[in-house]
């Protein structure tokens, strides 16, 4: 084992035991009613970061951990795997997803700004891209950003948006040249609190409930021109090239997700019994656990050879696109054998393997669906 990977597992270990306690103490008693409220509560945001754990890999300067990229995907992982499939969500847009894009692209006067806000849960962060008429369509979008002086005027909508009840920031994808198609959009960071910005009503799902989900308004908003994030007209390069982290943080969910229901379906077949004997003593009950392990370890064989990649700069979209098509299928499947072995209890609400079943289903929807990820993947296998 090299220097460099003992460092990291000691890391990981360190802030594991800091990270489960955490959620002991201040999420397993209060999940429940966040769920039956359908959002997490805003101070709890500012609760995160007071303990050390939003952004964790961003540097120093701006008040983050600046931990490895591991201890960024193990947060997420523990979020999932204990069923807290809502919350791991918001905060992979918040921490894995938009302080990476204003890292790698903005200025330093936009991470300045930003992070250390995003690092303390002072500021609340979503991503705009889909909107009711494009989804995994970018060069559809109508979102428009036009230029008029030292600022842009925004009018459009986006749908679907994670955080986007209590978001106080907002990376927003419009057309800034919409004869260009996919060419002519940018991006822009979009304080919330200016004026032409609404929120409709929240989105009501199937599942990841603690999860808010919105659709924003932007009517002749009007943001300044230093708003812009990167370079005009590079915005679909810089979604292309921020998507490998992007995907990569649903497959880490995933494998997540899988560890939990296993360890949960585990647990009941030696408790439950039917016809005089516990039902983990069947084989079919062994044999598909078995499976199930296998489908799991497996993946996350993959997941962490694409994780290296990344590390390494080395990681393409591509890749992007197998791992997450793999590590949530395979959630799927995982969680869906793990509910049958609870029989009609797991139909219920009462046992927590049905929420891992309805939180499941978005993650072969969102961050692209898994038809699109075939239609990478094949792109780059027939060269087009």
């Amino acid at each position: 084992m090299s220097v460099d990977q003992e460092a990291i597992n000691e890391e990981l270990t360190m802030f594991r035991d800091m990270v489960l306690r955490f959620f002991e103490q201040e999420v397993t008693p209060n999940y429940e009613q966040w769920e039956k409220d359908h959002i997490v509560p805003r101070e709890f945001w500012n609760t995160m970061g007071e303990a050390g754990l939003l952004c964790v890999d961003m540097p120093e300067e701006y008040g983050a951990a600046a931990t490895s990229l591991d201890v960024q995907m193990m947060i997420m992982e523990e979020m999932s795997r204990l069923g807290f499939g809502g919350l791991a969500s918001g905060y992979n847009i918040h921490s894995n997803i938009v302080a990476p894009y204003i890292f790698h692209i903005g200025s330093d006067a936009q991470k300045q700004k930003w992070l250390p806000k995003m690092v303390t849960g002072e500021a609340v962060a979503a991503i705009g891209m889909t909107e009711p008429g494009a989804g995994s369509d970018l060069a559809a979008l109508r979102t428009t950003a036009e230029k008029d002086g030292d600022e842009y005027v925004l009018n459009g909508s986006k749908v679907f948006i994670t955080n986007g009840i209590l978001a106080d920031l907002v990376i927003v994808c419009a057309k800034t040249d919409p004869s260009k198609g996919a060419k002519g959009i940018s991006l822009f960071l979009v304080d919330t609190s200016t004026p032409g910005f609404s929120r409709g009503q929240k989105i009501e799902k199937i599942g990841q409930h603690a999860s808010d989900t919105a659709e924003l308004f932007f009517e002749n908003m009007r943001i300044p021109a230093d708003s812009l994030l990167g370079e005009e007209g590079m915005g679909f390069v810089y979604l292309m090239q921020e998507l490998p982290r992007e995907r990569l943080g649903c497959a880490v969910q995933g494998v997540g997700a899988a560890q939990g229901a296993i360890e949960l379906a585990v647990d009941y077949v030696q408790e439950r019994k039917a016809f005089g004997q516990e039902i983990g003593k069947f084989q079919n009950t062994r044999f598909k656990l078995a499976e199930q392990k296998a489908d799991l370890e497996v993946t996350r064989a993959y997941v962490e050879k694409c994780m290296a990649k990344y590390k390494r700069g080395e990681m393409d979209t591509e890749d992007a696109a197998i791992v997450k098509l793999m590590a949530t299928e395979m959630q799927l499947r995982v969680v869906n054998e793990c509910l049958q072995l609870f029989g009609g209890y797991g139909y219920t609400t009462e046992y927590p393997i049905s929420r891992y079943y309805t939180d499941a289903r978005i993650q072969t929807i969102y961050a692209g669906t898994s038809e699109i990820m075939k239609e990478v993947i094949s792109r780059g296998m027939l060269g087009r």
